[in-house]
């Protein structure tokens, strides 16, 4: 859908900022979200035993627990087919408008969603 190069420059930075969380832990997913005041939160998924999240919940987790006032846009790079609706939400209880772009390991977009796409 979209190279990274043609992104806004501030999208293009949520989406390298979860390729390098991916890369760093070897984990499935890496997210990134940019609250309304420009501040940056990556996170990985996490998985153990006792706590399960996705990348992009876990990025929400972190902008909220850090007093972020709200979302401006999140980004998750994965090699799925499709955020799951968890972790969609988790982004429009903060925002529901802010765009969830999803790209492969390439960083490349391949989907945008908007709270109006979510299923």
């Amino acid at each position: 859908m979209s190279d990274p190069g043609d992104l806004d420059p501030e999208d293009a930075k949520i989406v390298t900022l979860a390729r390098s969380a991916r890369a760093r832990t070897g984990a499935d997913e890496g997210a990134a979200v940019r609250d309304t005041d420009g501040r940056t939160y990556a996170a990985a998924s996490v998985a153990l035993p006792s706590l399960q999240l996705t990348a992009l919940q876990a990025a929400v987790a972190a902008a909220v627990s850090s007093g972020a006032p709200g979302l401006e846009a999140a980004a998750v790079v994965t090699d799925a087919g499709m955020i799951d609706a968890g972790s969609l939400n988790a982004v429009y209880d903060l925002a529901p408008a802010a765009p969830v772009l999803r790209a492969d390991a390439s960083g490349a977009v391949v989907q945008i969603h908007t709270s109006e796409t979510a299923s």
